[in-house]
């Protein structure tokens, strides 16, 4: 479990980044962080690893300030996949690249190679290529299953997608809804409103430092009271749901406004279509 209570944060004393952040994300859940550049979801990521300590409040996991934990003990507990791959790849083969955070956790070297193993038959990988000529997406991949290897109960990513087409998005966050259908609790910044919509249980909205808004994916997609307020559109499928029920005063009552769930609203939605093409 992690936990915020009142964290406050800057990078030098007239630019607050976190203004009072409480919040709490419990084991196994799938929370998106969403907001404008600037709003302090990264710098919330970094807390949570332990990469940054706030300035005042407290950032707790499993109960223990992060501030108490050695860095050592942080990487058991929580892994953190850069947007970039090349600032986390560093060896000169995949194998070696798959072994790096196990050496530094102390795993045996025996149980190490098969940890390896297992992930190099699981993602497909050439455990002798050079991690630098792979393309941007399996470079992503790569550093990815970095941090599946360890076997760590947390993920927080960085805008995970970044710089990726759709087949390579659609295979990294398909990897992470595994992960997390597995029990790994995870943990996502985003700009992409329609992963989030697709992947997301749970969504964080920021905004100048603070958490304007925090629930069910779908219940804050179509809010657009907080959506405005933090400068971001919603999905395609919760914006068109959203502007057939301001558009006709009859679906005031129909499965599109009653939609309990992202799926109900899709299947109502194309309903809805459909009887407007008959």
């Amino acid at each position: 479990m992690i936990e915020f209570r009142d964290v406050h944060v800057s990078y030098d004393a007239a630019t607050p980044v976190l203004r009072g952040v409480n919040l709490r994300i419990e084991q196994g859940e799938f929370v998106a962080f969403v907001g404008t550049n600037g709003a302090g979801k990264s710098t919330t990521m970094r807390l949570i690893n332990g990469l940054l300590k706030p300035d005042a409040g407290q950032v707790t996991i499993d109960g223990v300030p992060t501030g108490e934990l050695a860095t050592s003990q942080l990487a058991r507990r929580v892994g953190f996949l850069f947007q970039n791959p090349d600032n986390q790849i560093c060896c000169s083969t995949v194998g070696e690249e798959l072994l790096f955070g196990l050496r530094a956790l102390g795993v045996d070297e025996a149980e190490a190679h098969k940890r390896v193993a297992r992930i190099v038959a699981r993602f497909g990988f050439d455990a002798n290529a050079d991690p630098f000529l792979l393309n941007r997406g399996t470079r992503q991949l790569l550093a990815l299953a970095s941090i599946v290897v360890l076997g760590v109960p947390v993920i927080v990513l960085d805008e995970p997608t970044t710089g990726l087409d759709y087949r390579e998005c659609t295979q990294v966050m398909d990897l992470i809804a595994q992960l997390h259908a597995d029990g790994t609790t995870v943990v996502m910044v985003c700009h992409d409103m329609e992963i989030v919509a697709d992947y997301a249980h749970r969504v964080v909205v920021m905004h100048e430092g603070r958490v304007i808004d925090d629930g069910p994916t779908f219940d804050v997609l179509r809010n657009p009271a907080t959506l405005a307020q933090a400068s971001l559109l919603p999905s395609q499928i919760v914006q068109l749901s959203l502007e057939l029920a301001a558009r006709h005063a009859e679906l005031a009552g129909s499965p599109v406004a009653a939609a309990n769930d992202l799926d109900q609203m899709v299947h109502a939605c194309l309903a809805q279509l459909g009887g407007a093409d008959g």
